[in-house]
């Protein structure tokens, strides 16, 4: 145990008239910082307090465990972008805290049905640009959303057979894989409502891609089972990195279990470590490459010896 004294100063503006000593890091804050001064000859204790609540979606990226009403397939009940996130009516209130906790500050949640049902995650699809519902959305829904939503978002019903646009498109802002047996009117309006290149795929054989993969504008996760040369060739089409993994410990169902936009991350409660490190890695939260785990881990292994 240890006692600090000092005065406490609250104005952030003024951190460039002192030097760093130390910068610790607090479960609950951004920042607990130990400065002194460069100008004054007594040791001034200035501790920063930034609360999570007021810190830029830059600045707290990490993936984040959640359950739909002891549900881990947390994918199959909200659909998030970079411009909104839509969650499913009825879930328990600690779901819908622990999205917009998170995302209330930046983008709006908004609590939502379509077609009567809750698993909207599977029902649409969309991009910052845009959302595609199917032709089974109610006007009364169509209505609620398009009014939630940001007004540069545009909101399109889509006469499709195959109507659960989310197993069967996956998209980031600027390219979507779409199911082979997609319809070619359907393509045009994929293209054109969410501004995106648009190439019919498979992922591991299975022609459900939206159901396969997870695509952000910063990487992708697939299929397990996703060979290398096919996740070469995706990464080559969509331009960023990709890698196969699970979630909910083992699970191959990607989209289902796993929310995420270029900034944050849901998955679901059974989501072990190591899947975690490895969707903060490949989707770039918290910059967690996997030698910098390696290198952090060493070095905290070492230290525990030394001490």
């Amino acid at each position: 145990s240890f006692q600090i004294q000092g005065r406490f100063h609250g104005n952030s503006t003024c951190s460039q008239d002192f030097s760093f000593i130390a910068l610790l890091q607090h479960p609950q804050h951004t920042h607990l910082c130990a400065l002194f001064p460069t100008r004054f000859s007594q040791p001034l204790l200035v501790l920063y307090i930034k609360d999570r609540f007021n810190s830029k979606k830059t600045a707290r990226t990490m993936a984040t465990r959640v359950q739909f009403e002891n549900n881990n397939e947390v994918g199959v009940f909200s659909r998030l972008t970079n411009s909104y996130c839509l969650v499913g009516i009825g879930g328990s209130e600690n779901f819908y805290s622990v999205f917009e906790s998170e995302l209330a500050d930046h983008v709006p949640v908004i609590h939502t049905s379509i077609a009567g049902t809750r698993i909207i995650g599977r029902m649409c699809v969309g991009n910052s640009k845009g959302l595609l519902l199917p032709n089974t959305t109610t006007d009364q829904e169509m209505l609620h959303i398009r009014n939630s939503l940001p007004d540069q978002v545009v909101v399109q019903r889509v006469e499709e057979r195959l109507s659960a646009l989310g197993n069967s498109i996956c998209t980031n802002d600027y390219v979507a894989l779409t199911h082979t047996d997609l319809d070619r009117e359907t393509e045009e309006i994929v293209a054109d409502v969410l501004g995106v290149e648009v190439f019919r795929q498979t992922i591991a054989g299975n022609v459900l891609v939206g159901t396969y993969c997870v695509l952000t504008n910063q990487g992708g996760m697939v299929h397990p089972r996703t060979s290398v040369e096919e996740q070469d060739e995706l990464s080559s089409l969509l331009q960023v990195p990709i890698v196969a993994g699970t979630v909910n410990r083992g699970s191959d169902v990607i989209a289902a279990g796993l929310a995420c936009n270029d900034w944050s991350a849901f998955c679901g409660l059974d989501t072990t470590s190591t899947e975690i490190s490895v969707i903060e890695s490949i989707f770039k939260l918290r910059n967690a490459q996997p030698s910098a785990i390696v290198t952090e881990m060493r070095s905290s292994l070492i230290d525990a010896m030394q001490s």
